[in-house]
């Protein structure tokens, strides 16, 4: 049997917030667009990319500290060959953020000449930032234009309108809530975004889910179910493997059966918030 999930994820709002966007790039300068490192591909929304396509564009690889160091190098390099800066950023604590700023007069270099030869040194730069669901874009905004500006919620959907906020004399940033997309035509998107937490547990069978993560795990990563979950040996299918899990943290029962629904939840717990380890379930070079 598959483990598969046809997971598909589009609130009302989110069509609305599409128009909002486009009707505002007329008086954006540039596009930051913060995606999770772990996923840089399904993180990002390709009805927005098309949106967008036409605007400079800076990448935050957000939640750095949770993807594979190495992995994180690669994908800068990938859109660095591409002619767009991505910078490594944890929004919740800060780091990388400072790097930002420059980033974006980098990616404007050409604009801020063309004001300088105008008189127009001190014009403002106007960056719109946007992102998928629970990506960490509120807590990027909180952090780049200090203090707690723009609500943060563990929770897809929060931010509800466009809200502009002043950085510094140089750099105005236009928020917009997150969007998702009709249609996740890859299953693997569907599911990449479900294990981050970016679609919602309430439309998915957790247990499923969770198997098909151990099956990724088992080939990219194995030693790390290994070692947190003491496994010497995997089993053939995952949900024996999910069922060694749960046994190994004593998640049983009556009758001396292992409460796999209690078990998935757990592991998929520990994977978003990190517990597991650094894990990059997307790779630039298979990419390329």
């Amino acid at each position: 049997m598959s483990n598969t999930q046809n997971i598909q994820w589009f609130p009302g709002h989110m069509a609305k917030t599409k128009r909002l966007i486009s009707e505002q790039l007329k008086i954006i300068d540039a596009v930051a667009e913060i995606v999770d490192a772990r996923i840089p591909v399904s993180s990002r929304n390709p009805d927005l990319t098309g949106i967008i396509s036409g605007k400079p564009q800076i990448i935050l690889l957000n939640k750095c500290d949770m993807a594979d160091s190495s992995a994180t190098a690669k994908w800068i390099e990938y859109y660095k060959n591409k002619g767009i800066i991505a910078i490594p950023v944890d929004c919740k604590s800060g780091k990388g953020i400072n790097g930002f700023k420059e980033a974006v007069k980098t990616t404007l270099a050409d604009k801020l000449k063309v004001y300088r030869e105008k008189g127009m040194v001190g014009k403002p730069l106007r960056v719109m930032a946007v992102g998928i669901p629970n990506v960490g874009k509120s807590s990027f905004i909180n952090k780049i234009a200090g203090g707690s500006r723009a609500k943060v919620e563990n929770r897809p959907g929060v931010t509800r309108g466009n809200q502009w906020f002043t950085v510094d004399k140089e750099l105005e940033l236009l928020d917009t809530p997150g969007v998702l997309w009709p249609k996740f035509d890859d299953v693997t998107v569907g599911e990449h975004l479900a294990f981050t937490g970016a679609v919602t547990d309430r439309i998915i069978d957790t247990e499923l889910l969770a198997m098909r993560l151990i099956e990724i795990l088992t080939v990219k990563y194995p030693e790390v179910l290994k070692e947190r979950f003491k496994i010497t040996e995997f089993c053939d299918l995952s949900y024996d493997t999910l069922c060694l899990i749960g046994k190994s943290r004593g998640m049983m029962i009556k009758g001396g059966e292992v409460d796999t629904e209690r078990a998935a939840n757990m592991l998929l717990e520990e994977f978003r918030n990190c517990k597991l380890g650094r894990i990059t379930l997307e790779r630039a070079e298979d990419y390329a």
